[in-house]
């Protein structure tokens, strides 16, 4: 029974669900940080509030927080929030929000995701007059004009939004997709 540990499986196991667990509380915190740059007050900073919410739904403790706001108060680091757009399989328009203290090297990674997947860089403005910004709660950008894409190309859509979400910098990605 050589190699059939079960320490070892429990141990593989929890290093993967750790892995994604410190992903998912780097970018809540980076959206904790964010938010609080302009007001770190979250009774009267309501961006924070809901990235605060957000956080906690998600049982990121209570001290990484508060590091998180203090962290944006200091000023001490440099993040910046990334709006980035592209075009998808089939001309599907992609809006990328992204959280990083260092901009070059996010855009860069980006691209290549891009480019290993035969999709394209576009400039700022291009894509997101597709999109308009919801200011309530829930997803900030909203398709403006939805479009069903082919199902051939479906699960490269699929593919692409999961690929560009496991990068650590990016928060989120819309499309104007409708599956």
């Amino acid at each position: 029974m050589s190699g059939h540990s079960k320490w070892t499986q429990i141990k593989h196991q929890k290093s993967i669900t750790d892995q994604k667990r410190g992903r998912l509380f780097s970018k809540l915190l980076n959206s904790v940080a964010i938010a609080a740059l302009t007001d770190p007050n979250p009774n009267t900073n309501i961006r924070l509030r809901t990235a605060i919410q957000k956080a906690k739904s998600n049982n990121v403790p209570q001290e990484n927080i508060e590091r998180a706001i203090k962290r944006a108060t200091d000023k001490n680091e440099n993040l910046e929030e990334l709006i980035l757009e592209a075009y998808g399989p089939g001309g599907i328009a992609v809006l990328i929000e992204a959280i990083t203290d260092n901009k070059n090297r996010t855009v860069s990674e980006i691209k290549k995701i891009l480019g290993d997947l035969n999709c394209k860089w576009a400039e700022v403005g291009s894509v997101r007059w597709a999109f308009e910004e919801n200011r309530g709660e829930g997803d900030r950008w909203k398709a403006k004009f939805p479009q069903t894409p082919p199902p051939d190309i479906v699960d490269q859509i699929k593919n692409l939004t999961t690929s560009l979400e496991n990068h650590d910098d990016v928060q989120k990605v819309f499309t104007n997709a409708t599956f």
